[in-house]
Parts: C-alpha cells; sequence; structure tokens
C-alpha cells in the first residue's frame, strides 16, 4: 500500500512539474523576503499626490493582486488607476541587494517606494507605449525605506484596451542572490555624467562635479528619465595587498545596451559596439548579459585607490548599469560559480511551483 502510494505521489509530482516551466527565468537567484500577494488599496483616476507615502488611502477600495482589474469589479474599464501597499521593512534586509516584482502589468506602469521612483516601463500618453508583455523587476535601494515604521509601494497604471492592472507573476520584495558573489564588492554611490569624453576615463581626472547615483539602478529613476545615449560611470575604491597574488575578475553587473570598461585608464573590457551615430532600437541582448572582465597583470595597485571608469551607451528606455553583481572576485571563486546557481534555481523553482499550487 505504501509502495502503490509513493508511486502515486511520484507521478503526480511529475506531472504537476511537467506542466510548469523547468526553471522560471524570473525566480533564478532570487529568494522571497515578504509575499506580497493579496489585497492593495485601489483608486480609479491619476493624481500624482497618491505617490505621497503620507497620502490617506483609508477611504480608497481594495483589489487582489496580481488579477486583471475587470474579475475583480471593474468590468470594460481602460484607463489610469493606481495601486497602494503598505508593508513593514526589516533592519536585517540593509546588506541585501533588494528587488521589488510586480510581474506583468498591462498596459504602463511608474512605481514609487515612499514616494521615489523606482522604476517605470512603457509610456503613458500622449506618447503611448504599452509594455503589457514586460515582466516588472525593480531595484530598491534600502535607503528609501523605514525599517522602524510604515511603508507605502504606490503604482501608477495605464490600461489602453482589452484587460488592466497588474495581472499576473510574482509579486513582492525579493533579495538578489547572484551566481557569484564579489569577495571585495565596489559602493554603492558612484559619480556619473551624461555625454562622452575619452578623457574621462583616465584615474586623475577630476569628477568632484559630476553627479552621484546609485549602482546598480537604471539611470532613469535618478533624475535621468529619458535620456538616451552617452554616459559614463566612474569610482574609486581600495584592493587589500592580501590579494596581489590572486587573478582577480572584475564584474560590473548588467548594462543597458553596450559598455567600454577602464581600471585605471587602462581598458580591460566591453561588450557590444559603441556607435559613432545615434541609435533608437537594437536587436541585440547585449543588456541582459552580466559584464565579467579579467584584469590583466599589473593594472590594479593593491593597497592603495584604484578608478574605475564606464562608458556606457543607451539606445532607448532603462539605461546605465541597472544590475549587479559589482565588484571584484578571484578567479577560483568564479569558477564554482555554476553549482551554486543550479541549487538556487531549484530552490526558487519550488518556491515558485508552491506559490501558484496553494495562491
Amino acid at each position: 500500500m505504501k509502495k502503490k502510494f509513493l508511486v502515486a505521489s511520484m507521478a503526480a509530482i511529475f506531472m504537476i512539474t511537467a506542466a510548469y516551466p523547468l526553471i522560471s527565468a524570473h525566480a533564478a537567484d532570487t529568494r522571497r523576503l515578504l509575499n506580497m500577494r493579496g489585497h492593495w488599496k485601489f483608486n480609479l483616476g491619476d493624481n500624482p499626490s497618491w505617490s505621497d507615502p503620507k497620502f490617506d488611502d483609508r477611504e480608497w477600495s481594495e483589489i487582489y493582486v496580481p488579477a486583471q482589474w475587470e474579475d475583480e469589479g471593474y468590468p470594460g474599464y481602460d484607463g489610469y488607476a493606481w495601486y497602494r501597499k503598505h508593508f513593514k521593512a526589516s533592519d536585517s534586509w540593509r546588506a541585501k541587494d533588494l528587488l521589488l516584482e510586480l510581474g506583468m502589468i498591462d498596459d504602463v506602469d511608474e512605481v514609487y517606494v515612499n514616494g521615489q521612483l523606482v522604476g517605470n516601463t512603457g509610456s503613458f500618453p500622449p506618447e503611448y507605449e504599452t509594455a503589457y508583455n514586460a515582466y516588472r523587476q525593480y531595484s530598491i535601494p534600502f535607503a528609501v525605506l523605514n525599517p522602524d515604521g510604515d511603508n507605502v509601494i504606490a503604482v501608477r497604471v495605464f490600461d489602453d484596451h482589452g484587460v488592466g492592472g497588474i495581472v499576473d507573476g510574482r509579486v513582492g520584495i525579493y533579495e538578489r542572490r547572484y551566481f557569484v558573489d564579489p569577495d571585495i564588492p565596489l559602493p554603492v554611490t558612484w559619480k556619473f555624467k551624461t555625454g562622452d569624453d575619452m578623457d574621462w576615463k583616465e584615474a586623475g581626472y577630476e569628477d568632484s562635479d559630476w553627479k552621484e547615483v546609485r549602482v546598480p539602478a537604471n539611470w532613469e529613476t535618478q533624475g535621468f528619465r529619458g535620456y538616451d545615449g552617452y554616459a559614463w560611470y566612474r569610482v574609486t575604491f581600495k584592493v587589500p595587498s592580501e590579494y596581489k597574488d590572486e587573478n582577480l575578475i572584475m564584474l560590473v553587473g548588467k548594462i543597458d545596451d553596450f559598455d567600454e570598461v577602464y581600471l585605471n585608464g587602462k581598458r580591460i573590457g566591453r561588450t557590444g559596439s559603441m556607435p559613432k551615430y545615434k541609435m533608437t532600437s537594437t536587436n541585440s541582448n547585449d543588456y541582459n548579459q552580466v559584464r565579467a572582465y579579467t584584469i590583466p597583470s599589473g593594472v590594479l595597485r593593491f593597497g592603495d585607490q584604484n578608478t574605475l571608469a564606464v562608458r556606457v551607451y543607451d539606445c532607448w528606455q532603462g539605461g546605465g548599469i541597472y544590475e549587479g553583481p559589482l565588484g571584484l572576485v578571484t578567479r577560483q571563486h568564479y569558477r564554482s560559480r555554476n553549482y551554486r546557481h543550479t541549487f538556487r534555481n531549484v530552490e526558487s523553482w519550488f518556491e515558485n511551483l508552491f506559490d501558484d499550487i496553494f495562491r
């Protein structure tokens, strides 16, 4: 009897898993910190003040997320609407690379955390452009959170026709767990400037008047909304002398779209080709590749300041160093990444599977 039950159970699991994607691309290398499936505050219309964390939304209706708003009592509605969700943050998140996942949103969205824009996808009218088929993942800097009090996510949505709202996918706050964690992390605050000047690669260049930005995060959410074209990042860091006999690799995360990376004035790597003329689109998948560049011997200054300069070209939407990992890793550590990557994917797959079974 026990044997028959075991066989039946294994068969059932096989049928479920066969019907489910083997590994969700969006579940890979993340761990959920806060599940936000459930009821959110919801209101039709459009008002910029609704992004304010102090706005009183107690009189708003409630709606289940994720779900088409047509199935939640708003059939046939096309236009603007806002979602709001209050939540508690944890001080234990301070050292984590935080990611807000909102799944699929039909058609266009802007997302605010405690009043700060953290991401947007698609274009609102009058230059409307749908992004109904784009999966929403936005970095959250811990600095915008209040671990001792109330926090608010506000999502502005525009639906042109058909179904609308936060319609499907994982919804919550996650921790990114990279395929390899840097042995020497880079700072989270970098210097940034739009434009293009090859003198900006030099270690001694004076960049004190450049704007400071968070890395990783799209430059679109840091005061450069709508900017496409060339821009540069610069950051200084130290490498302890104990690493002088190691073969080191520079991790520069994911960059939208193309890049050239200079260390102490010397180019150590590039992905894509920098255009001579303005580009408004690309068929390249370079934006989705993690940048990992071998550091040639003699380039690093051990026990002293080093300067990393990253030249970026963005064709459209997004822009910049938008995802990690960022830092230096030993070659031995880098080569050991495959086992950890596989284990984490399987772990995330089971989490996603049970979420969908018991939602």
